[in-house]
């Protein structure tokens, strides 16, 4: 049943993009072509699998390295033409082929600038509360604009700053990147600008002042996160004793046998926020200290991490958001594989062959290294394959596609603000529907609706994607968030020779 709904959600969805291409002719048949090479390689292998035909993992592999590649050779081929038609009809300026529509309105307090920097000019007028940019400010702003960067033709005061309505001329980065320095020389530091789109489809250049600038971590912030860090090491000792038959903090001596199990959680979740800071570093942007999700199943859900910077663009969103999730799910990845290498049947853990139907990933993975050892009731594994798994899950849950989590800042930077919100509201509601079977996924539901659920604030330059190979590497990475967490059939894992023949 669950295999014929991902196939029918699969192509439902190819569907809905092929009709909604068609009015954008050949760019937009071309973007949903590359979308539908992405989803061919998976399409075959649940489809083939469902009608009894097994096709091996080394066929899957190269079916998606080939789907990959030829999304690639797409993208450019998309971006060639696209730029042929912006030199025949400049009026039109293209903004890729995955446009970033502006979102619901945000609250002054939570967003530098509302996502819809253009609506109508009473819905904008100036807040009498803020302090509006002095006259020699506006009229050394209105020169920073030439007929090569962003010919600006209305201004509107918004909130403290104000709102250029015009026409971009080149390129977004190139011109973001003049228009900024311009604005430096003139005015120092004391403004941003924001190059963003407007629900016009149209380019707007918002300008705030830098006292809007993200505000670092308080001390209670501090504190905080500090307690949540102590306190998800002691739910991570709880989880091991759990894992182990017994209550931890009923026997506090027995600290040497759950300190592993603790420890391998802890790596995962410190190898994550590495992989975050590693990139923010590069790019010179700064981090909140983590906020660690304790509970007592797992160990932790994660963390929460804030930027308290400005970001210059989505590609560099795309990096910070990816680059935890792969280094700590590629840890995790790496204990579950030496984990199952090390199984045998007299291991530790002895684990009811039915779990492994739990996870397409987990199941199928274990299926290609255990073999016949899944045809048994009970499977013998290493520890190493329970930190590996919990690993996973955690990485996976990090990855769900909503508000500020790091699948909700991926699929915002690849798609833009509009289609984020769209899987925001769609996360919540399959997890609503997830609670009917597993009731933490209303937990974790409660927390992303009530702390993740806005989306991140605008980038200086709003307007320009991340690359192709980029936008695979998310794709990619979602694909593998879902396959962790979606569950095999009886009928696909009997396929597979996983809980009997």
């Amino acid at each position: 049943m669950i295999t014929a709904l991902i196939l029918v959600t699969a192509l439902l969805i190819l569907g809905w993009g092929f009709y909604r291409s068609q009015p954008l002719g050949k760019l937009g048949l071309l973007a949903w072509l590359q979308s539908a090479v992405l989803m061919l390689p998976w399409l075959a292998f649940f489809g083939l699998t469902a009608i009894g035909v097994n096709i091996n993992l080394a066929s899957v592999l190269f079916l998606l390295l080939l789907s990959i590649g030829l999304y690639i050779v797409l993208g450019r081929q998309l971006r060639i033409w696209a730029k042929a038609e912006e030199s025949v009809n400049p009026s039109r300026v293209s903004l890729g082929d995955r446009p970033a529509p502006s979102a619901p309105d945000e609250s002054p307090e939570t967003s530098p600038l509302t996502a819809n920097p253009s609506l109508s000019p009473p819905s904008i007028a100036p807040n009498s509360n803020l302090p509006q940019i002095p006259p020699e400010d506006l009229q050394a702003l209105k020169g920073i604009f030439g007929i090569d960067t962003f010919f600006a033709t209305e201004t509107i005061p918004y909130q403290n700053g104000v709102i250029f309505r015009g026409n971009l001329r080149g390129e977004p980065a190139a011109s973001h990147q003049r228009l900024s320095a311009t604005l430096a020389e003139r005015l120092g530091d004391r403004y941003r600008l924001f190059l963003v789109e407007g629900v016009d489809a149209k380019p707007v250049v918002v300008v705030l002042p830098s006292a809007n600038d993200p505000k670092p971590a308080g001390v209670v912030q501090t504190f905080l996160a500090l307690i949540l860090a102590i306190t998800t090491l002691a739910t991570s000792l709880e989880a091991g004793g759990l894992m182990l038959g017994f209550d931890f903090f009923s026997a506090t001596d027995r600290l040497p046998e759950v300190l592993p199990i603790a420890v391998g959680i802890m790596a995962v979740l410190v190898a994550h926020e590495m992989g975050h800071r590693i990139l923010a570093n590069r790019y010179q942007i700064k981090l909140s200290w983590p906020f660690f999700i304790p509970t007592w199943q797992i160990g932790s859900f994660g963390a929460l991490t804030r930027f308290e910077s400005i970001l210059p663009n989505r590609t560099v969103l795309f990096d910070i958001a990816f680059a935890g999730p792969a280094l700590g799910g590629l840890l995790a990845f790496v204990m579950l594989l030496g984990g199952l290498l090390l199984s045998q049947p007299g291991s530790l853990f002895q684990l009811p062959v039915e779990l492994f139907q739990s996870s397409i990933l987990v199941g199928t993975l274990a299926r290609v290294v255990l073999g016949d050892a899944l045809q048994t009731e009970l499977v013998g594994v290493h520890p190493l394959v329970i930190l590996g798994w919990l690993g996973l899950v955690i990485t996976a849950i990090n990855l769900m596609p909503a508000g500020q989590l790091d699948g909700g800042r991926i699929v915002q930077a690849i798609y833009g603000r509009k289609t984020a919100g769209r899987t925001t509201v769609a996360t919540l509601i399959v997890l609503g529907l997830a609670t009917l079977v597993n009731p933490l996924s209303l937990y974790w539901a409660i927390l992303i609706l009530f702390l993740q659920r806005d989306l991140e604030r605008p980038a200086l330059n709003e307007l320009t994607e991340p690359d192709d190979a980029r936008a695979a590497l998310g794709l990619l990475i979602l694909f593998l968030m879902v396959t962790t967490l979606l569950p095999l059939t009886p009928s696909l894992a009997g396929r597979l020779g996983i809980g009997g023949s």
